[in-house]
C-alpha cells in the first residue's frame, strides 16, 4: 500500500513538472514615470554633480548654472534701496523747533490770561497771541503732512527695488539643477562646462523603486478586476525564469482601443482591448521595457 502511494505521488509531481504553466489573465511591459529635467536659466553650468545611474533625492542641489551676474545685479539694487532709504526724513525732529515756539507761545497765552484776569492788561494781547498760536500751529500740520508724503513717496521707490531683489533671487533659485522626485537618473544631456539654455534638457530621472506593469485587457475581462484589486505579476527574464511579484490594479482605461502588435491577450482573437496599470514594488530586478504578466 506505501509503494502504491509513492507511485501515486511520483506520477502527480511529474505531471506537474510536465504540465502546462498557469495562463497569465494579460501580458504588458513594465515601465515607471519618467521626467526630463530642463534648465530655468540661460548660462553656462558651472556644476553637474550627477552621472547616469545615479540615485539622487528630491530637492537637493546637484548642479548650477552662472549666477554671477544675477549676484552683482541684486547688489547693486541694494545698494541703491540703502541710498534711497537714507533720503527719509525724522519728522519729529524736522518740526521740533516749531513745536518748540507753539510751546513758548503757548505759555505766554497763559500769563496773559492771568494778566487778564488781574485787569494787568487788556484782551489785544490775547488776541494776537492766538493768532500766531493758530498760524504756527497750521504751519506745523503742512510741514508734517509735506514730509510723511516725501517719506511715503520714498518707500515706495524702495519697495519697487525690493521687488526687484525678490525677482533676482527667485532667478537664483532656478539657477540651481534639482530633481523634482526621488529616483534614479536613465540619461543625461549636457555636461559642466556647458552652455544652457531657459527649457534645454539636462537629464533624464524615473522613480524605478516603484514600477507599473501596462497590459491589455478584453471587454469580458472588465467585470473580472476593480481599481485596488491585488493581482499577481510575473516577470519575465528570459529562458523560461520567472519571479512572481504582489501588484495593485491603480488605474483602468475607460476607453477601448486595438489592441498593439506586441501585446497578447487571453483571447488573441479580440481587436479591441482595455489598458491596465498595476504597480509593483521593485526589489532591483525589474527593469523598464521588460515583458512581464498579470494573474488576476
Amino acid at each position: 500500500m506505501k509503494k502504491i502511494y509513492m507511485i501515486i505521488a511520483a506520477v502527480a509531481l511529474l505531471s506537474s513538472c510536465n504540465g502546462e504553466k498557469v495562463k497569465n489573465d494579460a501580458s504588458g511591459t513594465f515601465e515607471s514615470t519618467e521626467i526630463i529635467v530642463s534648465s530655468e536659466a540661460t548660462g553656462k553650468i558651472i556644476r553637474l554633480d550627477l552621472k547616469e545611474g545615479d540615485i539622487v533625492k528630491a530637492g537637493i542641489t546637484y548642479g548650477i548654472v552662472d549666477t554671477t551676474q544675477l549676484l552683482l545685479k541684486k547688489e547693486q539694487l541694494e545698494a541703491s534701496i540703502n541710498s534711497v532709504k537714507s533720503r527719509r526724513q525724522d519728522v519729529g525732529k524736522q518740526v521740533s523747533h516749531l513745536k518748540e515756539q507753539l510751546k513758548k507761545l503757548k505759555e505766554e497765552r497763559e500769563r496773559i490770561n492771568n494778566l487778564i484776569e488781574a485787569s494787568a492788561t487788556n484782551t489785544k494781547q490775547l488776541d494776537d497771541i492766538n493768532s500766531s498760536i493758530s498760524i504756527l500751529t497750521k504751519q506745523i500740520e503742512a510741514q508734517e503732512s509735506s514730509l510723511k508724503s516725501a517719506n511715503l513717496a520714498i518707500e515706495g521707490e524702495a519697495e519697487a527695488m525690493r521687488a526687484q531683489v525678490a525677482q533676482i533671487e527667485d532667478q537664483l533659485q532656478k539657477c540651481k539643477i534639482t530633481s523634482p522626485i526621488t529616483g534614479t537618473v536613465l540619461a543625461k544631456y549636457a555636461e559642466q562646462g556647458e552652455i544652457t539654455s531657459m527649457g534645454k534638457p539636462i537629464f533624464k530621472i524615473a522613480d524605478i523603486d516603484n514600477m507599473q506593469l501596462r497590459a491589455y485587457i478584453s471587454a469580458s475581462q472588465l467585470t473580472q478586476i476593480k481599481i485596488g484589486q491585488k493581482v499577481k505579476i510575473l516577470s519575465d527574464y528570459g529562458d523560461k525564469q520567472q519571479k512572481e511579484y504582489d501588484g495593485i490594479i491603480s488605474w483602468i482605461s475607460d476607453k477601448s482601443e486595438f489592441t498593439p502588435k506586441t501585446i497578447q491577450t487571453k483571447d488573441e482573437r479580440v481587436n479591441l482591448v482595455y489598458s491596465i496599470k498595476v504597480d509593483v514594488k521593485n526589489d532591483g530586478f525589474l527593469k523598464i521595457g521588460m515583458y512581464g504578466d498579470v494573474i488576476f
